[in-house]
């Protein structure tokens, strides 16, 4: 008896400690935050991609924070570039023609997040962020692979924003 009963309430901590959800942010004296929208200054210009990025950085901040997201000012303030957009080969296969067995899609962003409230400011940075992903060589893997850094880059960009990871 005493066996499942001990079993019982380490299953039921075992089980109330995964639904625990642990995002690390710290957004002291911070009500509100403005993103604007990231300038595409890479030398290869993917249209959507700048939208895309701000968008995915937006919605990061909405659901893990209870900051409102604002187009005036603000107490914080992202702004960036993209910097770099670079397809390359990887895995070369074949030995008369070499063809690509995959693609490598790198993109590079700049951002500069300021942090406005007093006492604060030294939470401010300005630095790079890159990312990249190995990808089968077809044009409909192209948007994947945009959506999955994009989420890699907002991952990095909010945690050094708001857990100075």
């Amino acid at each position: 008896m005493k066996i499942r009963l001990i079993a019982l309430i380490a299953l039921l901590t075992i089980s109330s400690a995964c639904t625990y959800k642990f995002s690390g942010a710290s957004t002291d004296g911070l009500k509100s935050v403005n993103v604007r929208v990231f300038e595409n200054n890479a030398p290869l210009v993917v249209p959507t991609l700048a939208n895309a990025l701000t968008e995915a950085l937006k919605t990061r901040i909405r659901n893990q924070t209870r900051l409102s997201v604002s187009t005036g000012e603000a107490d914080a303030v992202f702004e960036g570039r993209i910097t770099g957009y670079d397809i390359k080969p990887v895995a070369l296969q074949g030995t008369s023609t070499p063809t690509a067995g995959a693609n490598r899609l790198t993109i590079t962003v700049s951002v500069k997040y300021r942090n406005n409230v007093k006492d604060h400011e030294k939470e401010s940075f300005e630095e790079s962020f890159t990312k990249y992903l190995d990808y089968s060589p077809t044009a409909a893997a192209i948007p994947a692979a945009i959506e999955n850094i994009n989420r890699q880059l907002t991952e990095d960009i909010f945690n050094r924003a708001f857990a100075q990871w």
